[in-house]
């Protein structure tokens, strides 16, 4: 079985983020792989060592990206893609259509992606490179049967679930509780230093500016304004509600 897992690399869950000028600062930023793409890996690598076969992750990024590409290689997958996007300016439209080309380069039974990466929350670059390869998908699976070429997914749906069946080849992307994602060993740190890593750039592809021009355009950013203390109110009950009223109406603006 031909798998492929698409990642990306983000900050790190616990860094303090950083805005100026309406761009989010880098500097001295620790980044890790998007923590539900760790899903996709393992899932990945079950598929792998139940069916036989080959796990690939492909990544588009920076050259630091690269670190991404190894802790996947360290958990367990093959060999790893790096698209070099150093100089690339897009959007998720952008990033799909550069990772299907690269991705039509060879045949894959199934593609995995996280659900979402956790600094835009978008979950559209796995969904968007389906429809580029005119594969089916399936979006938000906490557990996956795959029996030959049938595929039976249970799919998160706002606090309920639904079981779709279809067939490969398909995308799934991973949601939390698909599985628990193994830390990399020692061991698969050091064998990742020596698994084939390859690179590619944009003008490696067939794709035209054009091609690959963003969709969208982010004209700006800012974090949220800190939380005032709240106010706790006093006296009877139909005291409480007018005031309550008053301050809806007054302050707040919402009534």
């Amino acid at each position: 079985m031909n798998i492929l897992v698409i990642i990306k690399q983000t900050f790190d869950t616990e860094e303090k983020v950083v805005i100026e000028n309406g761009c989010v600062q880098e500097d001295g930023v620790e980044f890790i792989m998007n923590p539900y793409d760790e899903y996709a890996v393992e899932e990945a690598i079950k598929l792998r060592d139940e069916f036989g076969g080959e796990v690939t992750v492909m990544t588009v990024g920076p050259a630091r990206t690269e670190n991404a590409l190894r802790t996947a290689l360290a958990m367990g997958a093959d060999k790893g893609v790096l698209l070099d996007g150093e100089c690339l300016s897009g959007d998720e439209h952008t990033i799909a259509k550069i990772l299907a080309e690269a991705v039509r380069k060879n045949h894959y039974d199934i593609i995995f992606g996280g659900n979402m990466s956790v600094d835009n929350g978008a979950g559209q670059v796995a969904l968007r490179l389906a429809e580029e390869l005119g594969i089916p998908h399936v979006s938000t699976v906490t557990k996956l049967t795959v029996a030959g070429t049938k595929v039976t997914a249970i799919r998160d749906v706002e606090g309920d679930s639904e079981t779709v069946e279809t067939s490969l080849p398909v995308l799934i992307t991973a949601q939390q509780g698909l599985n628990e994602p193994r830390y990399p060993s020692l061991p698969g740190i050091m064998k990742a230093k020596k698994k084939p890593l390859e690179r590619l750039s944009v003008d490696d592809l067939s794709v035209s500016k054009e091609d690959i021009q963003a969709k969208t355009v982010i004209t700006d950013q800012y974090l949220p304004p800190k939380k005032e203390a709240g106010k706790v109110l006093s006296g009877d009950l139909q005291h409480q509600v007018k005031t309550l009223v008053q301050l809806l109406r007054q302050e707040a603006k919402v009534v």
